[in-house]
């Protein structure tokens, strides 16, 4: 899993850095993904509020369709 994992990784990395609009939407989802960990970092049941960000998550992908 971790080997899928790191080639994901390396592929938007790489996309990133020869697309500007590629980046800018990588900063912006960087910029979610901190925001996200901090609201769950502040919560007592840490568990929970990790589960509701990934049911957003999950919600506004299938949104997006």
């Amino acid at each position: 899993m971790s080997i899928l994992l790191r080639k994901l990784a390396r592929y938007v990395t790489q996309k990133a850095a020869s697309d500007p609009e590629a980046r800018e939407k990588v900063a912006r989802a960087a910029s979610g993904l901190v925001k996200e960990a901090k609201q769950i970092a502040k919560e007592d049941d840490r568990a929970y509020a990790a589960g509701r960000a990934f049911r957003r998550a999950f919600d506004k992908l299938q949104n997006d369709r």
